[in-house]
């Protein structure tokens, strides 16, 4: 039997997933298919009985509303969230507001998968002509954060981001879990994927095959030493999900009327 159990998601669609575009940390509230996945999500967990007693999001909108939205559902409005950049999705440096499709037409679909899969491959970095270098790095959000502005990431690699989010983990997450807390992380693609990747020890080859649907929450059931009884488990529709998975895949395919 479980000691620890969490629920981790990747947040409902937002405006640029719709838009098939690098989207980073770039702030963008959710779609209305986005809602919807959220209410869903939220309607399912209720259904299943889960009770949280803390949230955890990043400080981006999207992973917050989603959250909203979930507790809502819930009828735990109450629940008490905390927000830290170190949830962020992955910063995709030069890369942000490109649409996927199109760099895999210019540049392959191989080089576009290494850019969005890989553990270690750091996109070029973003630099003060790029459309929305002022946008991220003059937001106020990132004023209070732990660390100064200056030591923000320009880019970042999968590596990178489980780098920035392990002291986290450590330090406010994996406490609370000890506590006897239900814990629901509302994050990012890849904050989720680097999470997953630590806790089930899956490897650097693999973790490139680890595709994350918008809005479908994950079971990580662990035991006292936090490592996992079992792989993790999308909750919901399953063939759905898979459907899913796929649809985020071939986000970085060229479109057929293109090749």
């Amino acid at each position: 039997m479980a000691k620890y159990r969490l629920v981790l998601l990747r947040h409902g669609e937002g405006a640029w997933n719709k838009e098939n575009r690098f989207c980073s940390w770039v702030d963008q509230k959710l779609s209305s298919n986005g809602i919807k996945e959220a209410k869903n999500c939220g309607k399912h967990l209720k259904a299943l009985g889960f009770e949280f007693d803390l949230v955890f999001t990043s400080v981006l909108s999207r992973s917050i509303q989603t959250a909203w939205l979930i507790l809502e559902e819930m009828g735990q409005e109450w629940v008490p969230i905390q927000s830290s950049w170190r949830l962020n999705e992955r910063h995709y440096g030069a890369l942000i507001g490109l649409n996927r499709a199109e760099m895999a037409l210019n540049h392959g679909e191989e080089q576009v998968k290494i850019w969005r899969r890989s553990y270690d491959v750091t996109p070029p970095p973003i630099t003060e002509s790029h459309p929305y270098y002022d946008e991220i790095y003059n937001d106020r959000r990132y004023k209070c954060s732990d660390v100064s502005q200056d030591n923000l990431p320009k880019a970042e690699s999968l590596k990178d981001v489980l780098d920035r989010l392990l002291p986290y983990w450590n330090e406010k997450i994996v406490p609370e879990l000890r506590s006897g807390k239900m814990i629901l992380i509302s994050a990012h693609g890849n904050s989720s994927r680097a999470l997953l990747k630590h806790v089930e020890g899956i490897s650097d080859e693999d973790i490139i095959n680890v595709t994350l649907p918008t809005g479908v929450p994950i079971l990580l059931e662990l035991d006292e030493d936090l490592h996992p009884l079992g792989p993790h488990q999308f909750l919901g529709d399953q063939e759905a999900i898979q459907a899913a998975i796929k649809k985020v895949e071939d986000q970085g395919k060229v479109k057929s009327a293109e090749k």
